[in-house]
């Protein structure tokens, strides 16, 4: 933005003595009206883009001995006045004008981000059985991105110390867990018979607040999460896909993203959300390192990797691997900075939506074959996770109003 610098006019009432070596440049004009009077030990005036040119110039001393004279007011450079209203504010922008669709657009990236991760994840899964190695290049992938983006400063990194660092280990140490876990559910069984298992996240969340935080749930949170348990039985039951490999891991993902929220709460800080993400994505990776080198190097050093790319030709492979990795990444960093955006209900829907998106279009894509009871059993957990975030939203929100109250 170009600033202009003007060395005298009248503000108010005072004059600024107007130096002959001041230069202006564009399209500016001054009032034909002397200028008199000092303003002693005044600086430069700044005129930008936040300054209205018609404060500039008021009636000063010589505008009221003349009062015949027909006081001008100046005219703002062209550069200046460029994206600013009649009455000389800043334009609204598309962003703040509209909200909604700005918010709107951010959930259709976050739904769309995630589906196309869960279809990509699961179809190199197929010809690449070997979750643990995958689970590292997602986060591989994310960590690149982050630091390529401190390099260039967008956004700018921010400082973490020892204190926050204790802080974030276990949280990352958690999100790891869950995130290998979940991995090896969907190589096991499919996509959407682990997103079934994953209803049941709500469940082990409140458990943990009842039993490990100590805070008391009330009865009708309780009696809400009763057709989620009930649904993922049904589902459970006559899943084509099911395996106790893929049920068990889904189950150990809930349980370790539970304690991923206990500990977010305890390591609460003033970091952006950006920023903190891609610590918690460097000490992530770091955990998921060895497993992925102890259990699975072996095999795809022997085998693994020449077998994929005689199916499908490393150029292909590799692209598939950086893809997933990045899918992955811009969905989990969509889906914080969309949450930022909206109150406790809209997010609690947007979760739920979110899972019956990815559900429905893993069954169209793979052509995953369900039973009537799968069916059912998974649209009776879907409703009860629905039930369930709903009432928490609103006892979430009624809380923070007697707060602010």
């Amino acid at each position: 933005m170009e600033s202009r610098v003007l060395s005298g006019a009248t503000i108010r009432g005072l004059a600024l003595p107007l130096k002959p070596s001041a230069r202006f440049t564009g399209n500016c004009s001054l009032p034909a009206t002397k200028l008199t009077g000092r303003v002693s030990d005044g600086g430069n005036l700044i005129w930008g883009r936040q300054l209205r040119p018609a404060i500039l110039l008021e009636a000063s001393p010589a505008s009221v001995a003349a009062p015949a004279m027909k006081r001008e007011s100046i005219r703002p450079c062209s550069a200046t006045a460029e994206g600013s209203d009649s009455a000389g504010g800043a334009k609204v922008g598309f962003l703040e004008k509209y909200p909604a669709l700005v918010t709107g657009f951010f959930f259709f990236m976050w739904y769309f981000l995630n589906v196309i991760f869960n279809i990509l994840n699961k179809k190199i899964y197929n010809y690449f059985p070997y979750p643990y190695f995958v689970s590292a290049i997602h986060l591989f992938v994310g960590v690149v991105y982050c630091l390529i983006s401190w390099a260039v400063g967008l956004p700018k990194r921010a400082r973490i110390d020892g204190n926050l660092l204790k802080l974030l280990i276990p949280v990352a140490v958690c999100h790891a867990l869950g995130h290998i876990t979940s991995n090896v559910s969907f190589a096991a069984v499919a996509v959407s018979f682990t997103h079934t298992i994953k209803a049941l996240e709500p469940f082990f969340n409140a458990a943990a607040s009842q039993f490990i935080l100590g805070q008391q749930i009330p009865l009708t949170l309780w009696l809400s999460l009763a057709p989620v348990v009930l649904g993922v039985s049904m589902a459970s039951l006559t899943e084509m896909s099911f395996n106790w490999l893929g049920f068990i891991s889904a189950m150990i993902s809930n349980i370790s993203f539970t304690y991923r929220s206990i500990y977010s709460k305890k390591a609460m800080t003033d970091m952006d959300s950006t920023n903190l993400y891609a610590y918690i994505s460097i000490i992530a990776l770091i955990v998921c390192l060895p497993p992925a080198i102890i259990i699975e190097g072996p095999q795809l050093l022997k085998s693994g990797f020449n077998d994929a790319i005689a199916k499908v030709g490393m150029t292909k492979f590799i692209t598939d691997l950086f893809w997933v990795g990045m899918f992955y990444h811009l969905y989990n960093q969509l889906a914080t900075n969309t949450l930022e955006r909206v109150a406790p209900l809209t997010h609690a829907v947007g979760n739920v939506l979110k899972r019956v998106f990815v559900i429905g279009f893993s069954i169209l894509v793979f052509g995953n074959k369900i039973s009537l009871q799968t069916g059912i059993g998974t649209s009776i957990a879907i409703a009860g996770v629905a039930i369930y975030s709903f009432i928490k939203a609103k006892m979430e929100e009624e809380k923070r109003q007697g707060k602010a109250a």
